[in-house]
């Protein structure tokens, strides 16, 4: 049993990393058959074909191992979310939706932006994160790279990494905006 989780957690990497059986074996300098094996549960790898694994993933040798789920874990309740407040907090809080956080590979925050504001005064992006930005309640306007688009409710913008971003609220309403950012491929 215990093989077989460690198996699933391998085959849950290397196809996070996009390689097939073939690629992975290669790079981590391991046989084809022997990375089948781990992965259908059937093998019994010695701690030094798990370090090369955990080396060629790119992840800490002991997160092969951890993959009990906590369930209590998964469910988000309203009156125990976190809140995040950017330096002016009276104008912006991020309520973080994403349940077990810090273990999830997702984000979602809802943004609370009020009237007459902006998220920044300047522009910010992401280097590794893709971000899908979804106006829930009211308008606002998205400047992408120095050029600014209007959004009404239920319009979604995606944000590739790297794109310099801001959200502003020019009308005289709070809005309410979903972020969901997860981290990118490329």
């Amino acid at each position: 049993m215990k093989n077989h989780r460690l198996g699933q957690t391998v085959l849950n990497y290397r196809k996070k990393n996009g390689m097939t059986i073939r690629e992975f074996a290669d790079y981590a300098g391991i046989s084809t058959s022997l990375i089948s094996q781990i992965e259908r549960g059937q093998g019994n790898p010695s701690l030094n074909v798990l370090e090369l694994i955990a080396q060629a993933l790119n992840v800490p040798l002991f997160t092969l191992f951890v993959n009990e789920i906590d369930t209590d874990s998964l469910i988000s309740r309203k009156q125990d979310r976190k809140k995040v407040y950017r330096e002016n907090s009276d104008h912006i809080v991020y309520d973080v939706l994403t349940p077990d956080f810090m273990k999830a590979h997702i984000e979602i925050l809802m943004m609370d932006l009020n009237a007459h504001t902006a998220t920044t005064a300047s522009h910010y992006s992401h280097d590794n994160k893709e971000e899908i930005a979804i106006v829930m309640k009211g308008q606002a306007y998205v400047e992408l790279e120095g050029t600014e688009y209007f959004l009404d409710e239920g319009d979604v913008v995606r944000i590739p990494p790297n794109i310099k971003h801001r959200f502003l609220n020019k009308s005289d309403k709070p809005n309410h905006i979903l972020f969901v950012l997860t981290q990118s491929l490329g």
